[in-house]
């Protein structure tokens, strides 16, 4: 089998893959924002597997363009894979994004999120229907350039390539930070090892993979890295979806469009053992009386030591005995119900809304409107009225 075959059959089986995968996300999660940007995501990873190269054509080889600017005729076939090309561009904002719902349960993407992928899109197709064709023909509706043209223009499509993968390595370095500030917050541990598994797989790959395409863009030698780069994504494609098959579906996205990142109650199970219990116990007695929420920049690994019992243990207690999937909203729970007797006090009617933030445990108003909005359906302000009028 020649290389360009085997390429062609490893793009296929992974386009086959993340379709299938699209199609179980989109029957399961369609109804969740992190569920529609996973289905974005391996819609996007489809185009990237069936449509991108590491430039396996050098750009001095000769190559009959498929649009003529001059007679306006266009080949659609070859305007349709120059989408997808940009399509699969802007998955780097996708995963960015994906990377966000994750690992919070609440988060919802913002109108200027569509902005940015528009954005990242056109820049791409800007660079695959006028800059790439330039400078592998070297005319222009007809006109041929003169030399010093041409390696002007092939300069320009070589700063282009750069710029689209630095772009995307950008976009994998955001990915990754967040992942790695917001793992540990994660209390449901399926989740937790799949997470950092496709996190970490995708980024090395598009990591790896921008890097090819700057360094071997326009070369021959990238035939060969063509088709190590389409096993390798083959092989991540084919782990991710047998991954995911063993992750029970509540554990990846809560259900439901209304889901929230928290249970209003505990959810206490009478067979769970006494020993559970009892910590169960110790750790409210210290969110009530000792208010150790409002520590600055405490954890769970802080909240493990204090109780002496193992990191594990307590992540799965919060989890399963009291029904949070993340331990900051179960912190932020707290001082939210802080923060609510605070604002109901007739007492504390002036006290700013900043110091009475600041005192329950937040570090900044910001996160502190986001978060009460978030569980009571109004800004403190308005709570706080609420209040005085039913006083």
């Amino acid at each position: 089998m020649s290389l360009a075959a085997l390429d062609i059959a490893l793009r296929s089986a992974s386009v086959a893959l993340l379709l299938l995968l699209a199609a179980s996300l989109a029957r399961d999660f369609k109804r969740t924002a992190g569920g529609r940007l996973a289905i974005a995501f391996a819609l996007g990873s489809a185009a990237h597997a069936a449509m991108s190269g590491l430039g396996v054509t050098p750009i001095s080889a000769s190559y009959e363009p498929l649009i003529t600017l001059s007679t306006g005729s266009v080949d659609v076939l070859w305007l349709f894979s120059r989408v997808l090309i940009a399509l699969a561009t802007g998955n780097v904002v996708v995963f960015w994004l994906f990377t966000r719902a994750l690992f919070d349960d609440g988060f919802r993407p913002r109108w200027w999120h569509g902005l940015i992928w528009a954005a990242v899109v056109a820049f791409s197709l800007v660079n695959c229907l006028f800059i790439a064709p330039i400078a592998m023909t070297g005319t222009r509706g007809g006109d041929v350039f003169a030399t010093g043209e041409v390696m002007a223009v092939i300069s320009a499509a070589r700063v282009s390539i750069i710029a689209v993968n630095l772009l995307a390595l950008g976009f994998i370095a955001l990915a990754v930070i967040q992942t790695v500030r917001a793992w540990s917050a994660d209390l449901v541990e399926q989740r937790r090892r799949l997470r950092v598994f496709i996190v970490s797989a995708a980024a090395l790959y598009g990591g790896a993979n921008a890097v090819l395409q700057i360094a071997l863009s326009g070369s021959a030698a990238a035939a060969i890295a063509n088709v190590a780069n389409s096993a390798v994504l083959a092989g991540i494609v084919a782990a991710i979806s047998l991954a995911m098959m063993h992750v029970e579906a509540n554990d990846l996205f809560p259900a439901g469009v209304a889901a929230t990142p928290h249970v209003s109650a505990p959810l206490v199970s009478p067979e769970s053992g006494a020993g559970d219990q009892k910590l169960v116990d110790a750790l409210l007695r210290l969110m009530a009386d000792e208010r150790i929420y409002r520590r600055e920049n405490l954890t769970i690994g802080m909240l493990a030591t204090k109780l002496g019992v193992p990191e594990y243990r307590l992540r799965r207690l919060i989890n399963q005995r009291l029904g949070y999937r993340n331990f900051n909203v179960f912190l932020n729970n707290h001082r939210i119900e802080e923060a609510k007797a605070a604002l109901a006090d007739p007492t504390q009617a002036e006290v700013p809304v900043i110091t009475i933030a600041m005192d329950a445990g937040f570090q900044s108003l910001g996160p502190f409107n986001r978060a009460f909005k978030t569980m009571t359906g109004l800004t403190p302000t308005e709570y706080r009225r609420l209040k005085a009028e039913a006083a």
